[in-house]
């Protein structure tokens, strides 16, 4: 499951009022009374507007012409007190569109993190995480223009140009006529620049989205980064994208902007045409300039709203494009919904049947081939194989990150699939090879594995995992910030607050894929001791590479590309001297051997030679 690709073809000319009609459908009965008065305030600006080219008439002809000075007041205050109005109308319209604006954007992001949680796994794993960052929170955007420049253009712009050709044709009927003839080139050069905009709309969200997420993920990798001496690679690698970036906004920018100019020339030529005209006649004639006079105010406050009508399309473009970005995420099904009506699983004694299990990523060769064993209640299974035997994989499938291709998994007798994933996964406590840490502090962390765990729980977990005395050493203890993904941590703290999290979950399954791949001898071997106390009477399932750390197995499940071909106790599987477990045995035994031999051979040399010989051996 992936985000759709960028699509080339043009929209369909009614899909701006598909998507409006679809936000407001979602949304419009929330804010239908904040739209109301922003309604009623943006009317009141077009009236007053109106009304300022209207009033020009008789201040020209009464108060300058006739020199009414009775008239003075009432017309100096009704100028005023349209103006007061128009103030107060502008700032309530601008204010109540911010206010909705700002919380559709984060009902969106909410609502779009709601989403993402229910999907797949596979979904991430297609996915990068950065782009997916930078397009949610640049589209996101995109759903609160559209409605807001929506507004703004029918309740704004289109009835103020309304009021204003009323105004235009009540005074001069033939200059507006000859005004209005800017309109159908107008309209024509709009048409244009939006089908070209869409599409480079579109491209320029996508590179900016490729833009952002690879500079987060040069900020994370920092260490690799350094340790590679990749500066200069990255460097060129974000300066070309850089320059996509900013070659894309020029481009938009060059496009969007062409409606400007060619609004000027024409306007200038219509108004200039119309004073003309207006000039001879008031010269050759004896009829009062107020009517002239008010109709090249009403001409004139005229051109700001049919110019941003004008810009109203392309700038929906705009927004449309980003909105239709945010529609494509809310619209992915989750491919793992619950069956209708499935019940929550009820554990009772936690016996793991896998029944002829196959499974292979997507356009992948099978990883799994009819794999079939029992994990015990109560009892530890350790899975062991080489590196794409297939051993995370079935961690993965019984907690239904991905769906089986054939075959079932079944907890007590009822099949994984047919219960509910919340109700799955509660039931067990993992531990994953990498560990990772969220942002906040360390007892936070602890506190995900249950969200109801008390302090003295999370303490109790962490002396478990012997955590709690390099957790008392930190500045803050428990309350100690761990930086993004535990950057503060060493790895094998990081591993052992993980193992923490585990424990204070308390569920009947707990799943240890490599997790103490990450610590020193002496941490492992005090973890393995407290772990060997929280796997008792649990059903546990070890996958383990280093087959010292499943010796005490009550099952061990080997595989070997993809299929099982052993399976029994330590002593059992050994006994079989031409077996693949066996040879995993010896392999790692003269390995050891082989780095012990190597101090022993070479005694004279300096201790950090030797050190340097053995670690050497040790990662070959």
């Amino acid at each position: 499951m992936t985000l759709p690709e960028t699509r080339k073809k043009r929209a369909d000319p009614g899909e701006i009022v598909a998507v409006i009609r679809r936000i407001l459908a979602e949304n419009g009965h929330d804010y239908r009374w904040h739209y109301i008065l922003a309604t009623l305030c943006l009317l009141a600006v077009a009236a007053t507007t109106a009304f300022s080219a209207w009033i020009m008439k008789d201040v020209i002809d009464e108060l300058f012409y006739e020199r009414r000075q009775d008239l003075i007041l009432m017309v100096a205050g009704s100028i005023a007190l349209a103006f007061i109005i128009r103030g107060f109308a502008t700032y309530g319209q601008s204010v109540i569109l911010a206010k909705v604006g700002n919380n559709l954007v984060a009902r969106y992001q909410r609502r779009i993190f709601d989403h993402l949680m229910k999907l797949g796994v596979n979904f991430f794993n297609d996915t990068r995480s950065g782009q997916l960052a930078a397009r949610i929170n640049e589209n996101v955007n995109g759903i609160r223009d559209l409605l807001g420049m929506t507004l703004k253009s029918v309740a704004g712009d289109a009835v103020s140009l309304v009021a204003l050709v009323t105004v235009m044709f009540i005074q001069e009927p033939i200059l507006s006529a000859m005004a209005l003839l800017i309109g159908p080139p107008l309209v024509y050069t709009v048409n244009y620049l939006m089908r070209r905009l869409r599409r480079i709309t579109r491209e320029s969200v996508e590179i900016n989205s490729r833009l952002i997420g690879a500079m987060q993920e040069a900020t994370q990798g920092i260490a690799i980064v350094k340790a590679f001496t990749m500066e200069d690679q990255l460097s060129r690698k974000i300066s070309e994208l850089v320059g996509n970036a900013e070659a894309r906004a020029n481009k938009i920018a060059r496009v969007s902007e062409r409606v400007t100019p060619i609004a000027e020339i024409l306007a200038g030529f219509a108004i200039a045409g119309v004073i003309a005209y207006a000039s001879y006649r008031s010269a050759a004639g004896v009829q009062p300039p107020g009517s002239v006079f008010s109709f090249i105010t009403a001409l004139l406050l005229a051109y700001d709203p049919a110019r941003r009508l004008a810009r109203v399309q392309v700038n929906l473009e705009r927004s449309l494009v980003n909105a239709r970005m945010i529609y494509e995420i809310l619209d992915l099904k989750p491919r793992q919904g619950d069956a209708p009506d499935a019940p929550a699983l009820k554990i009772a004694k936690g016996e793991i049947v896998f029944d002829l299990v196959s499974f292979s990523y997507a356009e992948s060769l099978p990883v799994l081939h009819g794999v079939s064993f029992v994990a015990a209640a109560g009892k530890t299974t350790a899975i062991v194989g080489g590196s794409g035997a297939g051993k995370s994989t079935l961690t993965a499938l019984l907690q239904r990150f991905y769906d089986l291709d054939a075959g079932t998994i079944s907890i007590d007798g009822q099949d994984i699939s047919k219960v509910t994933k919340h109700s799955l996964r509660q039931s067990i406590a993992y531990v994953s090879q990498q560990p990772y840490l969220f942002e906040g502090s360390i007892r936070d962390n602890i506190r995900y594995g249950r969200a109801n765990a008390t302090d003295a729980e999370i303490e109790i977990a962490a002396q478990q995992a012997q955590a709690d005395d390099f957790i008392r050493q930190q500045v803050n203890g428990y309350d100690t910030l761990v930086g993004e993904n535990g950057v503060t941590l060493s790895g094998g703290q990081r591993q052992r607050l993980s193992i923490a999290r585990a424990i204070v979950r308390n569920a009947p399954i707990l799943v240890l894929d490599e997790a103490t791949s990450a610590l020193d001898n002496e941490s492992e071997a005090r973890v393995q001791v407290a772990l060997a106390e929280v796997m008792r009477n649990r059903t546990t399932i070890v996958i383990a590479h280093r087959l010292s750390t499943v010796v005490n197995a009550d099952n061990i499940v080997v595989l070997e590309h993809g299929r099982l071909v052993e399976q029994g106790t330590h002593r059992a599987l050994l006994a079989n001297p031409h077996g693949v477990y066996a040879r995993f045995h010896r392999l790692q035994n003269e390995k050891g051997l082989g780095i012990v031999n190597d101090i022993k051979a070479a005694p004279e040399k300096p201790k950090r030679a030797r050190v340097k010989a053995v670690a050497a051996r040790s990662t070959s």
